[in-house]
């Protein structure tokens, strides 16, 4: 099985007002520097509409992306609607994605129900994702609550013949693989 690992729209404009924005981008970033030393692909999701080119649209300190990386750029929640994705995934062979990003719920949960419906085994990084304190209908709904429902929504999911797993950043197992793939377990 080889993984990449996917970080989405972990931008200036993005994160600004994230519930714990410090430590999710902490640990984002150690599980990003941990997938270089074994060999495991990242890829970058931006999102567009934040304003390609401004400050708003660079990925948030400490990230950095590294000269090899792939970009994904998109103006929809899911990250393979009108992208090239899927195709950067093929030629990586990638058949499991390792999911970090904002927001919680909507890009990161649009884009892990895509992956799955298309097939790929998921692991959802349980604390490198985060979102904003909102309201529906004017019932207040806290960032974290909806980082805790994101949670046990993925926990539960289910396809046939498909592996999902709900793990925290260092829970995560990543190594590179005999035959010299990059791959990941966990």
């Amino acid at each position: 099985m080889t993984t990449a690992v996917l970080v989405i729209d972990m931008q200036v404009g993005v994160m600004t007002g994230c519930v714990d924005e410090h430590g999710v981008l902490a640990r984002a970033d150690a599980l990003v520097r941990r997938a270089r030393e074994a060999g495991t692909p990242v890829i970058w999701v931006h999102h567009d509409p934040v304003g390609v080119g401004t400050p708003e649209w660079e990925l948030a300190a400490p990230l950095r992306r590294a000269d090899d990386e792939p970009v994904i750029r998109k103006d929809y929640r899911d990250s393979f609607a009108d992208t090239d994705l899927r195709e950067v995934l093929d030629r990586l062979g990638a058949t499991r994605l390792v999911i970090a990003g904002a927001q919680s719920d909507f890009c990161v949960r649009t884009t892990m129900q895509r992956a799955a419906a298309d097939g790929y085994d998921v692991t959802l990084v349980s604390d490198a994702h985060t979102t904003v304190d909102t309201e529906w209908g004017g019932v207040p709904i806290s960032g974290e609550q909806i980082v805790a429902h994101t949670n046990m929504y993925f926990s539960g999911l289910r396809y046939p013949g498909q592996r999902f797993e709900l793990q925290t950043h260092d829970a995560v197992r990543l190594r590179v693989a005999r035959s010299g793939v990059r791959a990941a377990t966990g």
